[in-house]
């Protein structure tokens, strides 16, 4: 998938269908002079409904798809015939989809399993034919119900990237450089900072054909939590994942301060998000010697106080299947 086709927030005009109107039709018939009401039921109008697909993994394809409206219910007829039911319509959408309502910003539902069904319009319902008005005073109704109205909701989609483990870290923390090397996914890599600006998704392949899913968040900078850079669209796809991954460089001034940040980013859009588990990872770790990494050690079990940490180098392929044992770990006591 190439990042423009990466699209995770579309807005849809949504209708259902009306219902049909009931007959108010009089039995007519030779050598039948007073045949009675007959009149028939209108069908139901169209459902609109949102159905999850594990296919799916953006909105792209609902990026030109302004309008959606389901079929009317026909009308009755004589013979106490029903009229046909209005046609439903399905919006398929990946998992890890909230749809809100455009007016309010009120979460109506959200998506997160295969074919899951939630109805988002519901078709109105047929009119009464006049069969059913009769009565013993009044053995020719010669009225019907109409049908009841079309549901009318304008809607946005969101999507919350569906992963196991979310890469945070500050533009141009090799957070792309890594997913590439645990995984076949194939980021945009570059030497200058926001190379990534859509998520990238990767299957990491781990012993005995077993695998978890790891997404790139786009780097987080200072503000995000308040919409600077691109804010809340970069922070909201990792409140799906079970486990954060902090990607702190190696040359960085202060490794401890910018994962402060990350945190506090994390915290000021959702403080939830640090119930998550946590692995501090050290990227570019083949810029150190042995005796500068055993100095740096020793200044990170004083400074994060028991969260644990790792070392790595995604281009020389240091402490890569340590990090892939460390997160099977940590997932596996998450799903307990």
């Amino acid at each position: 998938m190439t990042e423009g086709n990466f699209v995770d927030y579309v807005k849809i005009y949504v209708s259902s269908g009306k219902g049909g109107k009931g007959s108010s039709h009089l039995h007519r018939e030779k050598f039948i002079e007073k045949g009675g009401p007959d009149g028939g039921d209108g069908g139901r109008g169209g459902h609109v409904y949102i159905k999850g697909n594990k296919n799916l993994w953006t909105l792209f394809h609902l990026k030109f798809l302004k309008h959606v409206r389901a079929g009317h219910g026909g009308d009755g007829g004589s013979s106490r015939s029903t009229g046909h039911d209005g046609e439903d319509k399905y919006i398929e959408v990946p998992l890890g989809t909230v749809v809100k309502d455009q007016e309010t910003g009120d979460v109506l539902f959200e998506i997160t399993e295969h074919d899951e069904v939630k109805i988002l319009a519901e078709g109105g319902k047929g009119g009464l034919g006049n069969w059913h008005f009769r009565s013993a005073t009044n053995q020719t109704p010669r009225y019907a119900q109409p049908g009841m109205p079309v549901k009318e909701v304008d809607v946005t989609l969101e999507l919350k990237v569906l992963a196991d483990v979310g890469l945070v870290g500050f533009p141009n923390a090799g957070k792309s450089t890594l997913l590439s090397v645990l995984t076949s996914a194939k980021p945009k890599i570059a030497d200058y900072p926001f190379t990534t600006l859509k998520p990238n998704l990767g299957i990491v392949a781990y012993r005995d054909f077993q695998s978890f899913v790891m997404a790139d968040i786009p780097g987080i900078i200072e503000g995000a939590a308040e919409g600077k850079g691109l804010g809340h669209y970069f922070l909201r796809h990792i409140e799906r994942n079970s486990t954060l991954l902090f990607l702190v460089p190696a040359d960085a001034d202060d490794i401890k301060k910018e994962y402060d940040i990350l945190l506090d980013e994390l915290r000021r859009y959702n403080p939830e998000m640090l119930d998550k588990d946590r692995l501090v990872v050290i990227s570019k770790c083949d810029m150190l010697d042995d005796e500068l990494k055993a100095e740096l050690k020793k200044q990170l079990d004083e400074e994060l106080k028991g969260t644990p940490y790792l070392f790595i180098s995604s281009v020389a392929q240091q402490g890569l299947q340590e990090l892939k044992d460390k997160l099977w770990q940590m997932l596996n006591v998450e799903a307990k």
